[in-house]
């Protein structure tokens, strides 16, 4: 069943339970929206803006690390 048959089905669920009114049917709407939003977002484990400033700043200092022992490396070679 796709998206579009599960919201006609919940609005004649709510026709059919009595919530005939405009107001009440756009917030049941909204909510059910709201939830799978937070659900679909949720499923994406996305980092907040400083835990990612975090992580950038660690790999910049391993970077420069890896670097610094490649040229160590290229001096013992000779």
């Amino acid at each position: 069943m796709n998206n579009s048959q599960k919201i006609l089905k919940m609005i004649s669920g709510f026709i059919e339970a009595g919530l005939i009114t405009s107001k009440d049917l756009r917030k049941e709407i909204a909510t059910s929206l709201k939830f799978k939003k937070e659900d679909f977002v949720s499923k994406l484990d996305l980092v907040t803006k400083n835990e990612f400033i975090i992580l950038k700043k660690i790999i910049e200092k391993q970077q420069k690390e890896i670097n610094e022992l490649k040229k160590k490396q290229k001096k013992l070679k000779r």
